[in-house]
C-alpha cells in the first residue's frame, strides 16, 4: 500500500500539471444557473444542450454570496482526464475497476486531528445556521427546484452497524436545515437500510461528504450484482489508490464521514416522512438529469434534517456537476463497464475484450461491446453476451456489438460497422416488457401502450454489428503499410 494521501486538492495539483485540463476564474459568478451556464460552453459535454464540448475542469474562485468558498466543476468530465487521475490507460478503465472490485482495501477510521474536513464546525442549533448561505450549491437551470448537491457521497449504515453503503443522490436545499433527497426505488442499498429504520420509526443517521478525491465518486456508483448489499464501495477506491479511504466519526450523528473531504454534512433521514421536491419554486422540475431532459420534481422526496456541517478552513471547495454532462458518464458509465465485464468474464470468458458506455446513453442506457470470435462455433455467443449485459445492469437499454478491429471509442468506426456488417432484418433483436430507468421520458404507457404497463418499463435493443466468423475473409479492412517510424515525417 502507498503512504500518499489522496484528496481533491492533490488531484487539482495533478490537473494543473496537465496542459489544457484545468481552468480558474476570479470573475464573479452567480451560482444560480449562471455557473452551469458558463461551464456548458467550457467543458460539460455529454447530453447537455448544444453547443457544448469536452473541456477542462473549472474552478470558480469568486462565487456571488459565498466569499469564503469556491466551486469546482467538471473534474471527471473527460474519460482521458479520469484515466490520468487514476494513473491508468483511459481505454481500459472498465478492466481496471473490475480488478479493483476483486481486491478491495477497506476504509479506516482516523482521529479528528487527522481529518481536515472537521477543521471548522457549524451546528444546526447555532442561532445563525442556514445551509443555504453556508454551502455554495449551484442550480443548473432557472427552472431547478433549488440549489442542488450533485456530488455529495452519502454514507449510511444498517441499524445494527454491521453493513455500510455509499451512494450519490440528487439533494436539494429546501430550508435552513432541511434537504430533500431523491432515492431511486429499489436501486440503492441506502434505501434498504432506510426501510429498516422506518420499520422501527427511527431517523437514519447519514453523512454527506463533498469535495473528494475524484476516484471516490466513481467507486461509489457501483451497483448490484457487482457490489451486493453490505459491500462498502469505498473499498474499491482504496484498491484503486492502494491506500485506504480515511473516515472520521461525526460530531453530531452516529455515522462516519470522509476525513479528507472539503465538507461533511451530518444529518438524519426522517422516517416515514416526505415532502414536495420543488416546494420553494413550484416549477414542476427538479434538475437536469443524465438523459438530457429536465427531471420532473418528485412529489415525495425524503426529508433530511441537518445536525451539523463541518469543512476545511482554507476556502473550502464545493464540488458539483451538471446532470447530463460527460462527468455523469464517467461516474455511471465506467463502473457499469466494469460490472458488465465482471459478469460476462465469469460466464463466457474471453468473448468480450472491452466495453464502453458512451455519452449518448448518459453512461447508463447504452453499451458498446467488443467481441472476440475464435471459430465458427462462436457465432451467436455475442448475443448471449448482450443478454448478460442486460442482466448485469437493469438500466441498460441498448447494446451494440462490434468486432475486435473496431474502435469502440470512435463513433464513426462503430457506425461504420453498423453500415457494412449489419442487416436490419437479421441483426436487430428487440426485448420487450423489461425494467429500465424511470428518467427515460419515452418509458411511459402513453408512449407505447402495447409494451409499457407502468413508468420505467422499456423495450431493449441489440444491434449486432459482428460479421459471421465463416465469412471473416470478406470483412477484412483495406490493408495499409505498417510504418513504425511514421512520426519522422511529421517533424521539421
Amino acid at each position: 500500500m502507498t503512504t500518499k494521501k489522496y484528496d481533491l486538492r492533490s488531484a487539482i495539483e495533478e490537473l494543473k500539471a496537465m496542459p489544457g485540463q484545468y481552468l480558474e476564474s476570479n470573475k464573479e459568478i452567480d451560482p444560480e444557473a449562471q455557473l452551469a451556464g458558463v461551464y456548458r460552453y467550457v467543458g460539460a459535454g455529454g447530453t447537455v444542450q448544444r453547443p457544448t464540448k469536452e473541456g477542462p475542469a473549472m474552478m470558480f474562485n469568486n462565487v456571488k454570496g459565498f466569499p469564503n468558498s469556491r466551486v469546482l466543476i467538471g473534474v471527471l468530465a473527460s474519460r482521458r482526464r479520469v484515466g490520468a487521475l487514476m494513473h491508468q490507460d483511459w481505454h481500459n478503465l472498465g478492466h481496471v475497476l473490475n480488478e479493483a472490485v476483486k481486491t478491495p482495501i477497506q476504509p479506516v477510521t482516523v482521529g479528528k486531528e487527522d481529518a481536515p474536513a472537521q477543521e471548522v464546525v457549524h451546528l444546526a442549533t447555532d442561532a445563525d445556521f442556514d445551509i443555504r448561505t453556508l454551502l455554495a450549491a449551484p442550480t443548473n437551470t432557472p427552472d431547478d427546484a433549488g440549489p442542488y448537491i450533485t456530488m455529495g457521497v452519502v454514507r449510511g449504515s444498517s441499524p445494527d452497524g454491521s453493513q455500510h453503503d455509499v451512494t450519490i443522490h440528487r439533494m436539494v436545499l429546501e430550508d435552513k436545515d432541511t434537504i430533500g433527497m431523491y432515492i431511486m426505488p429499489g436501486g440503492r442499498h441506502i434505501g434498504a437500510f432506510l426501510k429498516e429504520y422506518e420499520a422501527k420509526n427511527e431517523p437514519m443517521p447519514i453523512t454527506i461528504s463533498i469535495g473528494l478525491d475524484p476516484i471516490v465518486p466513481i467507486a461509489t456508483t457501483f451497483e448490484p450484482p457487482t457490489t451486493p448489499l453490505g459491500y462498502d464501495e469505498l473499498s474499491i477506491a482504496g484498491s484503486l489508490r492502494q491506500h485506504a479511504v480515511e473516515l472520521v466519526d461525526g460530531v453530531a450523528v452516529h455515522e462516519k464521514g470522509i476525513a479528507r473531504a472539503e465538507w461533511i454534512i451530518e444529518a438524519e433521514i426522517m422516517p416515514n416522512t416526505s415532502m414536495q421536491e420543488d416546494i420553494n419554486t413550484n416549477t414542476g422540475f427538479a434538475m437536469p438529469e443524465f438523459p438530457g431532459y429536465n427531471g420532473q420534481a418528485n412529489s415525495a422526496v425524503h426529508v433530511v434534517k441537518i445536525k451539523a456541517v463541518t469543512h476545511r478552513k482554507d476556502n473550502p471547495i464545493v464540488q458539483t456537476t451538471i446532470g447530463p454532462s460527460e462527468e455523469h458518464v464517467s461516474m455511471a458509465g465506467i463502473p457499469t463497464e466494469a460490472s458488465i465485464l465482471n459478469l460476462v468474464d465469469n460466464a463466457i470468458p474471453g468473448v468480450v475484450t472491452n466495453v464502453y458506455n458512451p455519452p449518448a446513453g448518459g453512461g447508463k442506457l447504452m453499451t458498446i461491446m467488443q467481441i472476440h470470435k475464435g471459430s465458427n462455433n462462436d457465432d451467436g455467443i455475442q448475443r448471449q453476451a448482450a443478454l448478460l449485459a442486460f442482466s448485469a445492469f437493469k438500466e441498460l437499454k441498448t447494446v451494440i456489438l462490434v468486432d475486435e478491429d473496431v474502435d469502440i471509442f470512435d463513433w464513426n468506426d462503430v457506425m461504420w460497422t453498423i453500415n457494412t456488417r449489419f442487416q436490419a432484418d437479421m441483426d436487430i433483436q428487440v426485448l420487450t416488457g423489461l425494467r429500465n430507468h424511470p428518467l427515460d421520458p419515452s418509458e411511459r404507457p402513453e408512449y407505447d401502450p402495447k409494451s409499457i404497463r407502468t413508468r420505467g418499463m422499456s423495450s431493449k435493443l441489440v444491434l449486432d454489428g459482428t460479421y459471421p466468423h465463416d465469412m471473416k475473409d470478406q470483412f477484412q479492412r483495406a490493408p495499409f503499410m505498417d510504418v513504425k517510424n511514421w512520426e519522422d515525417w511529421t517533424k521539421e
